[in-house]
């Protein structure tokens, strides 16, 4: 039973952005009056910076004392176009590196810290003076996309609804043309070993081999248009979660590893080809048999979510697996403006069949009525 309590909240002020740790075990909020970090579950307040003017991003290193932050809101701390990697000790800046044009998104690790432009992603070694390393084209990324894990970074390519995965390690770049328009979301699996995409028109998300490129599978979020916030994949890649502005949580289940490791063929012909899934295994009802016959829309071909809930957390925000079963997701409020903390877990279908998602409970995190 989904009793969806509500938790204890804190201050109202204006979430600018939220975007989880690498590990999902907190998440950072930009403020327009500086910005915050939450330990994830329980949903509590970690640090609380005020700089008395906005930051429009700010992405943790793990739960280490630095943070990159730009500038944001309506009276911006800082330039648009310049990171500033903060150190929370000495609560101060003490890396900036600067730029020509808006900043849309930055991504760190131990030893890189990835900027992202409207047509460039820029890769520097994470030192003092920090060196470039790579600087790559895309098409208009105004959503700031990008997915990084320990040795693979995913960003769109230089073509609509094309995809990068560059590894870190080789720095061997694979170009997927995942969609026929451009991407919305994208993300890569804690192990690093699939990506997912989803593009503008928010019916499907796909699914590739991070080391091949090869389609694994094609699910189906559903068939009117939709603007996908974001896509999390569980941490044995087993399950993917999807969010959009149809106020739904999906959850997908993935194929096995086995698949993984065997991902379908892609055909030489064009786009379409994606729409190709890998074979299910004979007890995995969701795929449709009806995909097997000539005729058919295409629809009926693509997998569907296994569990759905309800989703009231507005905005873009971020979603994290905490556990294999379970999942929070964190809203900046939108147009409702109200930014929410919402758990859910995923259980056992009734009488042993199939799955479902349940809301376990939420929060207005920047609240205190």
């Amino acid at each position: 039973m989904n009793t969806r309590p509500q938790i204890a909240t804190t201050d109202r002020s204006q979430a600018l952005s939220a975007t989880f740790n690498q590990d999902y075990s907190c998440f950072s909020v930009g403020l327009d009056s500086g910005f915050c970090v939450y330990n994830s579950d329980p949903c509590e307040l970690h640090i609380s910076r005020n700089l008395n003017a906005g930051i429009g991003i700010a992405a943790m290193l793990n739960r280490a004392n630095y943070l990159a932050i730009v500038g944001g809101g309506r009276s911006p701390k800082f330039p648009q176009n310049r990171v500033n990697i903060w150190d929370d000790i000495k609560q101060k800046p003490v890396i900036t590196l600067e730029f020509r044009s808006e900043i849309h998104a930055v991504r760190l690790s131990r030893s890189r810290i990835v900027v992202v432009l409207l047509g460039s992603v820029h890769i520097y070694a994470f030192s003092s003076p920090p060196s470039r390393l790579h600087v790559f084209e895309t098409y208009d990324n105004p959503l700031g996309l990008v997915a990084l894990s320990a040795k693979t970074l995913v960003f769109p390519g230089r073509l609509p609804g094309h995809l990068q995965i560059f590894d870190l390690v080789t720095g061997n770049v694979n170009i997927i043309p995942a969609h026929s328009t451009p991407l919305a979301a994208v993300t890569i699996s804690p192990q690093g070993d699939i990506v997912a995409t989803a593009s503008e028109t928010g019916t499907l998300i796909r699914v590739f081999s991070a080391s091949t490129g090869l389609p694994i599978t094609e699910l189906r979020r559903g068939i009117d248009k939709a603007t996908i916030f974001s896509l999390a994949i569980s941490p044995s890649s087993s399950r993917l979660a999807v969010t959009s502005d149809k106020s739904t949580l999906h959850i997908f289940e993935l194929p096995s590893s086995s698949l993984i490791s065997q991902p379908v063929p892609r055909p030489s012909s064009s786009l379409s080809s994606h729409s190709t899934s890998a074979t299910p295994s004979g007890d995995n009802k969701r795929w449709s048999l009806l995909g097997k016959l000539p005729l058919l829309p295409k629809y009926f071909s693509s997998e569907w979510s296994a569990a759905q809930a309800k989703f009231e957390g507005g905005g873009r925000g971020d979603l994290g697996w905490i556990g294999e079963d379970t999942l929070i997701a964190i809203g900046t409020g939108g147009k409702t403006g109200e930014a929410r903390w919402e758990k859910f877990v995923v259980v056992e279908g009734e009488g042993g069949v199939g799955i479902e998602c349940i809301r376990e409970g939420w929060r207005r995190y920047l609240d205190n009525d």
